[in-house]
């Protein structure tokens, strides 16, 4: 998979990968991206590179196409059928065919659903609320681990702080259960809704 990267400039990337594990963000979910390339190349015929910039420009940044899941799916959308490729100055350049064209429209709600989707979640990366909350999540952190090594907190004290962050991490969680509950009744029925060629092996969500 492709790596995902909003944190850097929010303030969330100093502490991204902290503990040797690195904070991934999903743009794209599963199935997704065939349907975002098609689209694309359907605007003009692409190279794979021109497909990686295309997917990072129309997410805002917020997703950093890998080859390793870009032409694996260009691949898979050329043996279906749905794209076509031809060899220019020493590239593969791909183009939609018609029954690529006939793919998408048939799936055009769900083609849509999921650009308003990328767009939604590239808006809230860049608008002031998370902007807001990146701030407050540095206080946050810089607080903490001063606390913990700064002024050389007493174990007691550092036990607390562990400890304070536990519950703001519950709280959070919490706010995130309700958010999906409330919104589990508007999600758009995905598997009824697209009509899929006969395999989608080769994609790498």
């Amino acid at each position: 998979m492709a790596d995902n990267n909003c944190f850097g400039g929010f303030g969330f990337g100093a502490w991204a990968g902290h503990g040797g594990r690195r904070l991934r963000w999903k743009v794209f979910d599963r199935g997704d991206l065939k349907f975002v390339i098609l689209r694309l190349v359907s605007g003009k015929p692409m190279h794979g590179y021109e497909v990686m910039q295309a997917l990072e420009e129309e997410s805002g940044g917020c997703y950093k196409a890998s080859p390793g899941s870009v032409y694996p799916t260009l691949q898979m959308l050329e043996d279906q059928g749905l794209l076509h490729c031809r060899e220019e100055n020493g590239k593969k350049i791909y183009e939609i065919t018609e029954a690529g064209r006939d793919y998408l429209d048939r799936n055009r709600d769900l083609v849509d659903e999921i650009f308003d989707r990328i767009e939604s979640f590239a808006h809230r990366f860049l608008g002031k609320e998370t902007r807001d909350l990146s701030a407050a999540f540095s206080r946050l952190a810089q607080s903490a681990f001063e606390g913990a090594f700064a002024w050389e907190g007493s174990p007691e004290s550092v036990a607390r702080m562990a400890e304070v962050l536990d519950r703001a991490k519950e709280d959070l969680d919490e706010i995130r259960r309700e958010y999906r509950r409330g919104g589990a009744d508007h999600k758009p029925n995905r598997g009824a809704a697209a009509e899929t060629p006969p395999s989608d092996e080769g994609e790498d969500q």
